[in-house]
């Protein structure tokens, strides 16, 4: 069922989709009468303070990712996903399942930190999270951060932070099942259920995804790694949430999330006795991550609530071909939380984070480890429609030291739905395990990358319609980069080739554009992003990433029957030495609940084949079409 047209066209179209997603945007400020006359309910975000406030309190820049809109969505991955619906860049090493990287405002994929329910997850040896690994399926919504977030959140927050939640079993009893199959060999299946028995409720859920896919590398790539075979992936994952509330004032609650996957690429190795390139064993790369979290949240009258939180992740990465290297991390982190209600509308937090990071490789000349302690003081104030939020950090790290964060935004209501926010904030980012200790490369007195931001914005909501504008600048120096003069490396042999050093500075600057509009049965969506991202030293653009990037989604939800189409547009982006073509992607999606737990569900990704080059010499998925059917049930 793929779907496929030959040959795949590569002729971009002729509309501009950034053009159309603006048009989109502006076209949210329809009169009135036109529109729902239901006004939207205000989220609640956690993210930008660490305490739950309304987002109309919150100075950042944030973006609240809820289940429907998971649901509604056509991506293939949580990658995918946040590309759409947050204007996140993504580079991925091929398709679904690959290698992904996410570039928040241009940062690198280091600078985000993800977080699953409040746990921190990724490689310490690489540096980043490794989002190819988790499912859409146990997700029940996700906030983004956009802009600096190490003041509340530590290291690696200088382009903004991830925090997934998984689902809960608060409520009525639920259940969904879901089966469906696609192009490439593609299949999902997955099952969640929750329920709650008195004082206490649980949630868990499987889900298994496979696809055959294509070959990772074009033909004639640069280093001759292409490999004909089909390169796919099989992921599976089990979660469970198990919560236990006493009294209505105290909460504790047991978390585990568990994956698997399995994906396949193209690469080389060069083993004895000759040492000659080959290209033509089946590498994988089979990654094992569990997270899990015991905590306890407790409110003390109606002034003072705390959190405690035991957490521990471990990722376990086999990767290669016949010679097989191994790394593994391990994090243990301890949370310990008080919010002091000091008026109706202002709150101070004081929080500890304890962190201790292991890593394991067969490239290392041993175990390597670290350890962090913070403190955090924010606050969180409303005065007559002006909202502030301040927050300072001190992080103490036993191989790089001690770092000071702070952050200071501002928000103000100018009228009914309308309020301009500015915020200003440092950020920094730790040297990764394989920038300090990796044979030939790491050093071990790298500092961290720092970086400075401010951003500008205006939000407005109002019956069935909401918009945004964020202009923002960030300036980073110390970059962790390769330094090709050994003689700029320790003195040693081991650096014939350079390694790991502090040389880089960069520049970044952007606009972000967000609207949606929701009219009878209509619903539509639009956001593009601008971005200059370049070397302050050398002016050149940062690789991978897009000068704009758009998508705009419209569906047509009445009755039984769910009508939408959606289209991503990414422009071009240098890459080694090459610029890498834009390229728009159009899919199409359909929903028929036939029964009152039952729908049907269609979509074909990439419904105009275009041929998509997302990172030099690899290539995406053509067109791909899907069919699946899904069973709710939720009791009373």
């Amino acid at each position: 069922m793929s779907f496929r047209s030959s040959p795949r066209r590569a002729v971009a179209p002729r509309t501009s989709l950034p053009v159309v997603a603006l048009a989109a945007i502006a076209a949210t400020a329809l009169p009135a009468g036109a529109q729902s006359s239901k006004p939207p309910a205000e989220p609640i975000v956690v993210v930008g303070a660490r305490e739950p406030l309304p987002a109309s309190k919150v100075a950042a820049d944030v973006v609240v990712i809820d289940a429907e809109r998971i649901n509604r969505s056509t991506a293939d991955s949580i990658e995918d996903l946040l590309r759409r619906e947050a204007g996140v860049q993504v580079s991925r090493n091929g398709g679904p399942g690959a290698n992904a990287s996410l570039f928040i405002r241009g940062a690198g994929s280091g600078n985000t930190l993800v977080l699953v329910d409040g746990v921190r997850i990724g490689s310490a040896t690489l540096g980043y999270a490794e989002m190819e690994s988790l499912p859409l399926a146990a997700i029940e919504r996700i906030e983004v951060l956009r802009g600096p977030a190490s003041s509340l959140y530590g290291a690696d927050g200088s382009g903004g932070v991830v925090q997934i939640f998984t689902r809960r079993g608060d409520g009525v009893p639920y259940a969904s099942a879901r089966v469906a199959a696609g192009g490439y060999g593609a299949r999902e299946g997955s099952l969640h259920a929750g329920a709650s028995f008195g004082a206490v409720d649980l949630a868990g859920g499987v889900s298994h995804e496979r696809l055959e896919g294509e070959s990772t590398l074009r033909p004639n790539d640069r280093f001759g790694n292409h490999n004909p075979d089909a390169d796919g992936f099989r992921r599976t994952s089990a979660q469970a949430r198990l919560g236990w509330q006493p009294t209505k004032d105290h909460r504790v609650e047991a978390m585990w999330l568990e994956t698997r996957l399995n994906s396949q690429y193209d690469a080389s190795e060069f083993l004895p006795p000759t040492y000659a390139q080959d290209p033509s064993p089946d590498f994988r790369n089979r990654l094992e991550t569990q997270v899990g979290a015991l905590s306890w949240h407790g409110r003390w009258g109606s002034d003072w609530t705390s959190l405690l939180r035991f957490a521990t992740q471990e990722g376990d990465s086999h990767t290669g071909g016949r010679q097989i290297d191994r790394f593994r991390t391990q994090r243990r982190q301890l949370d310990a939380q008080a919010t002091w209600r000091i008026a109706a509308e202002q709150r101070l937090t004081v929080a500890y984070e304890g962190l201790r990071e292991e890593a394991l490789s067969t490239s290392y000349l041993g175990d390597v480890a670290r350890d962090n302690d913070a403190l955090v003081l924010a606050y969180a104030g409303s005065f007559n429609g002006l909202s502030m939020q301040a927050d300072l950090r001190r992080d103490d790290n036993s191989v790089y030291g001690g770092v000071n964060t702070g952050r200071l935004g501002a928000s103000y209501a100018l009228a009914a739905g309308w309020r301009v926010r500015a915020l200003a904030g440092q950020s920094f980012k730790a040297p990764s395990f394989n920038d300090l200790y990796y044979p030939g490369y790491g050093v071990a007195t790298i500092r961290p990358e720092r970086s400075k931001s401010f951003e500008f914005g205006i939000d407005g909501r109002w019956s069935g319609a909401h918009v945004s504008a964020t202009a923002w600048r960030t300036r980073a120096r110390d970059l962790v980069a390769y330094e090709a003069d050994n003689a700029r490396c320790p003195n040693d042999p081991g650096y014939s080739y350079g390694c790991a050093a502090n040389i880089g500075r960069a520049r970044l600057e952007g606009l972000s554009l967000n609207g949606g509009l929701q009219a009878g049965p209509w619903q539509g969506r639009a956001a593009i992003d601008f971005l200059d991202a370049k070397d302050a030293d050398t002016n050149q653009r940062l690789q991978r990433r897009a000068a704009h990037q758009a998508s705009v989604s419209l569906d047509y939800d009445a009755g039984p029957w769910l009508i939408g189409v959606a289209a991503l547009n990414v422009g071009d982006r240098p890459d080694g030495g090459k610029t890498m073509a834009a390229y728009t992607t159009i899919d199409l999606r359909a929903r028929w609940r036939f029964a009152p737990q039952w729908q049907l569900e269609a979509k074909v990704l990439n419904a105009t084949d275009r041929d998509i080059e997302p990172v030099r010499d690899y290539q995406a998925l053509g067109r791909q079409g899907w069919i699946g059917v899904r069973w709710d049930f939720a009791g009373r």
